[in-house]
């Protein structure tokens, strides 16, 4: 069952664009990445699929109902990060916590406390008091009380530092096995390659591919390094060849091709080393860009 179906989403601001004919659909349990730099339209997606934002045309459901028409009654199940957080400052943060569980149905008291422990945070404290980080555990808190059928992550990790990435990580993996369907967005690679099964690339507000996290690392594609004295670079110029780049007498390039005809045009000189290996999703990213 898709728990997101996205067709042809598309939201102008005025005559800038924000996102074009986006299709995508998430299935119930995955965990799903949105991959691509600040001003790709990711934000812009998932404010449309909240109906925080109306879109200019296209269709998006969630939970097989219309986002726009059943906005409020679908927010009920999806917990909600946004990559900005703001506050009522002069609030205490147990005060928030509690005012933000007031809009659920379910009793979320003991769920807050055992979230607020976990992420170390000072349920006394005032939300003007605290650092950028803490604010955004907070947020990270609030957007999970609720246990939600769904999780909408915009960039969640940025202010965490490394202990709370990881603890973070743990909990929504916690919540994926305990059923709940993830979106995750982010500019950060490594992020993706460890949590989600599968991603969409989007650049300039289109999706570009949506493939399985080992598909795109295993598409054929080998990042190859030749060193040679007076090598020519002109000679690995072929069809299937890309990124090529010469630097103090070694070559190295993206190869998807027959790795045979590779390995013949490498053979025909003497060289001093070269290296075949999988390119890290990083650079397929990058390549993707270029």
């Amino acid at each position: 069952m898709s728990i997101i179906e996205v067709n042809n989403l598309t939201k102008y601001y005025g005559k800038a664009k924000g996102i074009v004919d986006v299709s995508f659909n998430v299935e119930e349990g995955e965990i799903f990445g949105f991959i691509g730099p600040n001003g790709a339209g990711k934000s812009t997606t998932i404010r449309l699929l909240l109906s925080l934002i109306y879109p200019s045309g296209g269709t998006a459901t969630i939970f097989g109902k219309d986002c726009i028409k059943f906005g409020p009654e679908i927010r009920q199940e999806i917990g909600y990060l946004p990559s900005e957080v703001f506050y009522y400052e002069g609030m205490k943060v147990l005060d928030l916590f509690k005012y933000s569980a007031s809009f659920y149905k379910k009793d979320s008291t003991k769920r807050l406390y055992e979230l607020a422990e976990i992420m170390d945070l000072d349920l006394k404290r005032k939300i003007d008091d605290l650092s950028y980080g803490n604010k955004k555990k907070v947020g990270i808190v609030q957007g999970l009380l609720h246990q939600p059928r769904l999780l909408m992550l915009d960039e969640p990790t940025s202010g965490l530092d490394p202990l709370m990435q990881r603890k973070f990580f743990d909990l929504i993996k916690e919540e994926n096995k305990r059923g709940a369907t993830i979106f995750f967005s982010s500019h950060i690679l490594g992020e993706v390659q460890r949590l989600c099964s599968r991603v969409a690339i989007i650049k300039d507000g289109s999706i570009i591919n949506i493939r399985d996290i080992h598909s795109l690392q295993n598409d054929n594609y080998k990042k190859i390094r030749i060193s040679a004295d007076g090598i020519d670079v002109n000679r690995f110029a072929i069809n299937g060849v890309s990124n090529l780049q010469r630097e103090n007498g070694t070559v190295s390039f993206f190869y998807k091709g027959d790795i045979n005809t590779m390995t013949k045009i490498i053979s025909e000189k003497e060289i001093s080393d070269v290296t075949i290996e999988e390119p890290t999703l990083e650079e397929i990213f990058m390549h993707y860009y270029e």
